[in-house]
């Protein structure tokens, strides 16, 4: 029996990985790895195709602030040990925390955990999960995650604060 298809959503933030670690590896242009990673493979549904690109080049711009915020969460740890994939994907996730107000933090975290099963080691989604967990309790605390839209809101007490 074959595996489910992931979502369209899934397909392409694992297509987003891909292009940040091709962007990263390569030293291409943003431009060049929309043009040959992003664009061919949505080139069909202009809604994937816009969030994918939005996607990558959000995350592309915001990986040295995604960076900063790991390496707050990772105790004992260089950010160049961490496998590039777990870190590609922790760089997504952070950036649909800050940057990505329609998209719930659950939905978010649930996406990354998935990817990184599916791109990563064994251990990548425990991980993966535990520096989410940390990020985002410090960016509810910091006031810096900003939701809007219906059921987008968090309203329960996490973490035992106002």
């Amino acid at each position: 029996m074959s595996q489910p298809r992931p979502s369209k959503r899934r397909q392409v933030r694992e297509r987003v990985l891909q292009a940040l670690y091709a962007f990263e590896a390569s030293g291409d242009s943003v431009d060049h790895v929309l043009a040959t990673v992003i664009r061919p493979a949505f080139e069909d549904d202009r809604t994937y195709l816009r969030f994918a690109e939005r996607l990558f080049l959000k995350s592309a711009d915001a990986r040295h602030e995604c960076d900063v915020l790991i390496d707050k969460h990772v105790e004992n740890w260089d950010l160049s040990r961490i496998a590039r994939t777990d870190r590609f994907v922790l760089w997504i996730a952070i950036t649909e925390f800050l940057y990505f107000e329609d998209i719930p933090p659950k939905v978010t975290l649930n996406e990354a955990l998935e990817v990184a099963r599916a791109f990563g080691t064994d251990k990548s989604a425990s991980f993966v999960n535990g520096v989410l967990d940390a990020v985002l309790r410090e960016l509810r605390q910091s006031d810096r995650l900003k939701k809007s839209g219906r059921g987008l809101v968090d309203s329960t007490n996490r973490g035992g604060g106002a």
